[in-house]
């Protein structure tokens, strides 16, 4: 559960340091603002992720949003780095260049707080076609600012669980318990090792990032005991619990796991499993409608389980891509039209008329788990990714209470650096280049700076 700890600075405070955090690219030399950007008339701009479902996307907008509203959407499409950069950037400043972004439930919280997004709460009472109660809770409660008011709609969403190859288990006689534990995920990966010419037990990622290697071993972190601060902000990566799962992480993908494990973030980890690189591998749920692609070779012969746990009940992460409109949008109203276009019903009907049931973004809404079409064609795996979804706990991740929510990060803006930081730590350690306990050490002094500032010192 959630809790305040009573070191915890005011909320003034903590928009000035979402801003100080935010603002770093602004304070580069590097941008030029925007000098009063923005489409006006019957046009909005949106600034959006380049993952293949916004591409998608955008490919189908004009002939069917624009085609019906008459609003013209200009978009731009970055790399997730790229365009995290962006997005704060424009909107930090209020710059109204961009009418909509891509977010996610890790920045939104943080620039509702600091007043950079509309609320939505106004336009969904407005527009019942859009049916906000059919989104997804822990959806709704993601995208929730600290005032109780909706300020982003999901795209799509994601847990994280464990995919295994049946074919490759079969042969070996091997079985996926129902909801393994993490030791039996380490048995197994020693136990697939080999079992086809070059193949390796799991992948999992070590490339650096918040949002890459730091996402699943958060998740471990979590399940082993651990946390990153205690509910008095005191950081607490230098815990047993934290040795032990780090140490464990490291040592499963170094003694089974892919090759340039130091290297390999969700991307190169998916290539191995469709390739038949890797027996299993633990990420994100969203990762299977690729898996199970017409044209994927693995289709039809990837198993599903749980996200493995070890002290606690469920261990997988809550993520959605979602749309923000921006304060200073010239076009708030039309933004609104497209936002509740891309996040609804009807365009999850488009494109799984057009591209197929299992390429629809869903984890968002039950409606679509209840659609007899996508039903049949995600088969394998539409009940595990809406139980996963459905079960994550972003106020209760562990076995202690938590200052901030978050699962596989912490929800404040100085996690991004803090993250990245750490991730690259750990990650030489996977490379061989440091020992674990090396890489705690500085991670954790990491970490206290950060303690600092919130214990108010």
């Amino acid at each position: 559960m959630r809790t305040q700890s009573r070191r915890r600075p005011p909320r003034a405070l903590l928009a000035t340091a979402a801003a100080g955090t935010l603002l770093a690219p602004l304070l580069s030399g590097c941008w030029v603002g925007a000098g009063g950007g923005g489409s006006g008339g019957d046009a909005i701009d949106v600034l959006m992720v380049n993952n293949p479902q916004m591409v998608q996307l955008q490919k189908l907008t004009a002939a069917h949003f624009t085609e019906e509203t008459g609003i013209e959407v200009n978009f731009t499409v970055l790399p997730e780095n790229d365009v995290r950069d962006k997005i704060s950037q424009d909107f930090a400043n209020q710059a109204g260049q961009y009418d909509v972004a891509t977010l996610s439930n890790y920045e939104i919280p943080i620039y509702a707080r600091n007043g950079w997004l509309k609320e939505l709460d106004s336009y969904v009472a407005k527009d019942p076609a859009y049916d906000e109660p059919d989104i997804l809770k822990p959806m709704r409660q993601s995208l929730t600012g600290d005032d109780g008011k909706l300020y982003g709609q999901p795209f799509y969403g994601e847990s994280s669980f464990l995919m295994y190859r049946k074919d490759v288990f079969a042969r070996a006689g091997l079985t996926m318990p129902a909801h393994p534990t993490w030791r039996q995920v380490a048995d197994l990966a020693a136990r697939a090792d080999g079992a086809e010419p070059g193949m390796r037990g799991i992948c999992l990622r070590g490339l650096p990032g918040w949002g890459e290697l730091m996402a699943p071993l958060t998740t471990v972190v979590n399940t082993f005991g651990g946390t990153w601060f205690d509910q008095d902000w005191k950081a607490r990566l230098d815990s047993p619990a934290w040795k032990e799962a780090t140490e464990f992480y490291v040592g499963l993908v170094r003694e089974h796991g892919q090759s340039g494990a130091a290297q390999s973030g969700f991307a190169e980890c998916l290539n191995n499993m469709t390739q038949g690189k890797v027996a299993m591998w633990y990420d994100a749920t969203s990762a299977a409608g690729a898996l199970e692609a017409a044209g994927s070779p693995v289709k039809g012969k990837v198993g599903y389980a749980p996200a493995p746990v070890e002290r606690t009940a469920s261990s997988g992460w809550l993520y959605t891509w979602a749309w923000g409109i921006q304060a200073a949008s010239r076009n708030p109203d039309k933004a609104w039209q497209f936002v509740s276009w891309a996040s609804g019903k009807e365009y999850e009907r488009l494109v799984g008329e057009e591209a197929g049931w299992a390429d629809v973004p869903a984890g968002k809404r039950a409606s679509t788990y209840d659609h007899p079409a996508y039903r049949a064609e995600a088969a394998a795996f539409q009940e595990m990714t809406r139980a996963a979804i459905e079960g994550a706990r972003p106020d209760d991740p562990g076995v202690q209470p938590r200052p901030a929510p978050g699962i596989q990060f912490v929800g404040i803006p100085e996690f991004t650096d803090l993250g990245t930081r750490v991730s690259q730590e750990i990650s030489a350690a996977i490379a061989g280049r440091q020992s674990v306990g090396t890489a705690l050490e500085r991670s954790q002094r990491l970490a206290e700076r950060v303690s600092e500032e919130y214990e108010g010192r």
